[in-house]
C-alpha cells in the first residue's frame, strides 16, 4: 500500500528509503505492502515484483511453506518465535541462491490494522570474514605444527652435537689441561642449554594449547598474542642451537674457507633486510655505503654470519626509537665494517672478558644469549684474516669495528 501524504510520513518515508539496511512491511495475512530499495536490491527483485506477494517468495525451506502458521501462532499466542529481535535467518534470492541476514521484527498497529515490519541487516560480508577467519586459523594451526616438527629436529641435531662432544673429550685425555677445558665446556654447555630451553619451551607448550581454545571471531587478539609469543620462542630456540652448532663445528674443526668475489654493498643490504624482523619500535638503521661498490676475496657465508650477529646484538641491547649505524668503508688495504648502537653498553671492569665464551654483562641478565655469539665472532674473524676492536661505556652504547684485507 503506498505511504501515508502527510508531511511525517512523507518524511519517514524519505528516511526508510535511504536507509542501509533492508525494510519490508507486511499485513497479518504475510502479503507484502512496502519494501525499501536496499531490501529490493538485496532480494533480487524489483519493488513492483513483490508489491501484494506472500513474504514466502524471499524465505527457503522450511520456512517457505510454514510461514502462515508462524504469523497465526504469534497473532494467537503473542509468543515470538521466527519472529523476534536480532535473528540469523537465511533470506532467498530472485534468482534461487540463499544469503545470511540478521532480522528484526516488530508488530505495529496502524489505523485498527496490524502490519509487522521488518529490518534485515545483510551478513554476508561478515560471514565471508568468518570463513577467511576459519581459513587463517587453520594455516596457523599448520604452521605451529610444521614449526613444532622443526624443533624437535634441532633438538635431536643438538643432542647429536653433544654426543659428538662426549667423544671428542675421550680422545683429548693426552692433554690434562685440554681435558678440563672440554670438562667445563660440557658442564657449562648442559647447565645452559637446560636453562634456556625451559622457558620457551614451556611458552610454546602451553600458548599452542591456549590457541585451540579461542575459536569465536572476538578472541583474535588472543590468538595473535600466543601466536607472537610461539613466534618470539622459536627464534629464540633458533638462536640457542645456531650458537651451539658453530661452537661445534668450529672446536671439531670442521669450518671450511671457501672464498669468493664478495661485493659488500650487496652482502650489507642482505644483512640489513635479514635482521629488520628483529626491530623493535621505532629503531632504524643508519646505513652508510660508499659510493663505489667495494668487491673483496673472503667468505661471504662467515662474513655475514659475523656482521648478522654483531648488529642483531645492536638491536637487542637497543631500547626502542634509537638508530644503529651500519657502515663499510676502506682504509688502505682495509676494509673496516663499524656497527655502532645507543644502547646499554659493557661495563667497563668487565670489558676485558667480553669475548669469552659463556661471558654476559652484569646488566644484561635479563636479556636472552647464551654468551656465546661474540666469542664465535672473533674465531670466524681470525679465519679470515681479519680483527675486531670496540668501544663502550655504561648507557652509552657500543661500538664494533670488524677490519678484513681487502
Amino acid at each position: 500500500m503506498p505511504y501515508p501524504t502527510n508531511e511525517l510520513a512523507q518524511r519517514l518515508e524519505g528516511i526508510i528509503d535511504a536507509a542501509i539496511d533492508g525494510i519490508i512491511t507486511i499485513d497479518s495475512k504475510g502479503l507484502i505492502e512496502t519494501i525499501n530499495p536496499s531490501a529490493a536490491t538485496q532480494f533480487g527483485y524489483t519493488p513492483e515484483e513483490v508489491f501484494g506477494q506472500n513474504i514466502s517468495m524471499l524465505m527457503p525451506e522450511p520456512h517457505r511453506t510454514a510461514h502462515d502458521g508462524y504469523i497465526g501462532r504469534y497473532l494467537e499466542t503473542k509468543k515470538a518465535r521466527i519472529i523476534g529481535i536480532g535473528r540469523e535467518v537465511m533470506g532467498r534470492k530472485k534468482d534461487g541462491s540463499l544469503f545470511p541476514f540478521q532480522l528484526a521484527v516488530s508488530e505495529v498497529i496502524l489505523n485498527d490494522r496490524v502490519i509487522f515490519t521488518g529490518i534485515i541487516h545483510n551478513l554476508s560480508t561478515v560471514k565471508e570474514a568468518e570463513a577467511q577467519l576459519v581459513e587463517l586459523n587453520e594455516a596457523l594451526e599448520k604452521k605451529v605444527e610444521q614449526r613444532t616438527n622443526e624443533l624437535e629436529q634441532a633438538i635431536n641435531r643438538l643432542l647429536e652435537t653433544n654426543k659428538k662432544l662426549a667423544e671428542r673429550e675421550k680422545e683429548l685425555h693426552a692433554s690434562l689441561a685440554k681435558e678440563r677445558e672440554l670438562n667445563e665446556l660440557k658442564s657449562r654447555f648442559v647447565s645452559l642449554a637446560s636453562h634456556e630451553f625451559r622457558t620457551p619451551l614451556s611458552t610454546i607448550m602451553s600458548s599452542a594449547s591456549l590457541i585451540g581454545r579461542y575459536t569465536q571471531t572476538e578472541q583474535q587478539a588472543q590468538r595473535s598474542k600466543h601466536i607472537n609469543r610461539i613466534k618470539s620462542s622459536v627464534n629464540n630456540l633458533t638462536g640457542i642451537l645456531n650458537d651451539f652448532l658453530s661452537l661445534s663445528k668450529i672446536e671439531e674443526g670442521k669450518v671450511q674457507i671457501s672464498n669468493t668475489a664478495v661485493s659488500l654493498t650487496d652482502l650489507s643490504n642482505l644483512v640489513i633486510d635479514e635482521v629488520k624482523g628483529l626491530l623493535k619500535e621505532g629503531q632504524y638503521f643508519d646505513l652508510q655505503l660508499p659510493t663505489s661498490d667495494l668487491v673483496i676475496q673472503t667468505d661471504q657465508r662467515i662474513l655475514k654470519n659475523i656482521l648478522f650477529n654483531i648488529t642483531s646484538n645492536a638491536i637487542k641491547y637497543s631500547p626502542a626509537h634509537k638508530s644503529i649505524l651500519f657502515s663499510v668503508g676502506q682504509n688502505g688495504n682495509e676494509v673496516i665494517f663499524t656497527i655502532k648502537d645507543q644502547g646499554i653498553g659493557i661495563p667497563m671492569e668487565e670489558q676485558k672478558y667480553l669475548f669469552e665464551r659463556f661471558f654476559r654483562a652484569s646488566n644484561v641478565e635479563t636479556i636472552q644469549g647464551t654468551g656465546l655469539g661474540l666469542s664465535i665472532v672473533k674465531r670466524y674473524i681470525e679465519m679470515l684474516n681479519g680483527a675486531i676492536t670496540f668501544s663502550s661505556s655504561a648507557d652509552d652504547g657500543t661500538t664494533f669495528q670488524v677490519s678484513l684485507p681487502v
